[in-house]
């Protein structure tokens, strides 16, 4: 087939729509990071953004940090700005709808496209290395006397480690409503904050701390999972007699606006992200549990957590 007569059967196949991902799969994808460089989301947007193009499904990948009111902000900006755009991604997760059910933001996650979780992580619990605590159960005595001398850090209102910090205070007698949390717009901000010793206990996903505990700068204490961790020696409230677990899970979703077939496409590229070698190790060093899920599995999982997370907000006296 002659050069131009190719390129006019390429053209002709996109504007019909039907080009195979192969084909049409290498634009350029714009990412939003609802938070602060240095956390969860942060890492996940940008190992995702990554193996994209380690798949050879992105040609390259913009990144826009927008930090603020548990995702609110850039949720926001991304609804407003990409409306239609199937070439869009914005990172989401457990503390997105739980930053929604304290917070009541103007958008809402039905604005804009599910596409895909990609990720399951219990939370770890540390003290600064000068702490004159040592365990969580110095840190529960402490806050039975005095709930206020406590100060939980960790990210926006509504995150797993907020809803895990009023969870311990109801199991251990205290009123969660006296509990005092102080909210950071991303996990360097609340890293910084743990290793000036201006918060007594920290909270987040184990893959923020980990260089931090190995170096000895955090003392960890105890991770929201049901059991031990694998390789991570660290022990569960359960099994230090408070009866709380909780996990955290980071998904994309796409552009409101975009029809079914740029949906499956989008899903389809990140699909392929996460069968590259590039999102196999930032799987082993961020210590992430793959818990890929897509299409209307993931959409009815994420009208469950909302349930189950207002429930336990509920019960822990947040809402």
């Amino acid at each position: 087939m002659r050069r131009d007569t190719f390129l006019r059967s390429m053209g002709m196949l996109a504007l019909a729509g039907a080009l195979p991902l192969s084909a049409r799969a290498a634009e350029a994808i714009k990412m939003m990071i609802p938070a602060n460089p240095g956390g969860g989301w942060d890492t996940t947007g940008r190992a995702l953004g990554s193996a994209m193009q380690d798949a050879g499904v992105a040609s390259s990948v913009s990144y826009d940090n927008k930090g603020g009111a548990a995702g609110a902000i850039g949720l926001a900006q991304f609804v407003n700005s990409t409306k239609g755009d199937p070439n869009a991604l914005i990172v989401m997760g457990a503390v997105m709808l739980g930053g929604m059910i304290t917070g009541k933001p103007p958008v809402s996650l039905s604005q804009a496209t599910p596409i895909a979780r990609l990720t399951s992580e219990y939370n770890v619990f540390v003290l600064p290395a000068e702490s004159p605590f040592k365990t969580m159960k110095d840190v529960v005595d402490q806050m039975k006397k005095d709930p206020g001398s406590v100060k939980w850090g960790g990210g926006s209102r509504g995150s797993t480690e907020h809803i895990a910090a009023a969870m311990i205070a109801r199991a251990v007698g205290v009123d969660p409503a006296k509990i005092n949390y102080v909210a950071f717009r991303g996990g360097g901000e609340a890293t910084a904050a743990i290793l000036g010793g201006n918060v007594t206990v920290g909270g987040s996903g184990y893959s923020e701390f980990a260089e931090y505990i190995k170096t000895g700068k955090m003392r960890p204490i105890a991770v929201t999972s049901d059991k031990r961790l694998p390789g991570i020696d660290v022990p569960t409230l359960k099994e230090q007699g408070i009866d709380v677990v909780i996990g955290n899970w980071r998904g994309v979703y796409g552009a409101g606006g975009i029809d079914a077939a740029q949906r499956k496409a989008l899903t389809d590229r990140v699909v392929a992200a996460t069968k590259s070698k590039s999102w196999a190790e930032s799987l082993e060093k961020n210590k992430w549990t793959p818990a890929l899920m897509t299409g209307p599995a993931f959409d009815t999982f994420v009208d469950s957590e909302f349930a189950s997370l207002r429930a336990v907000m509920v019960k822990s006296g947040m809402v």
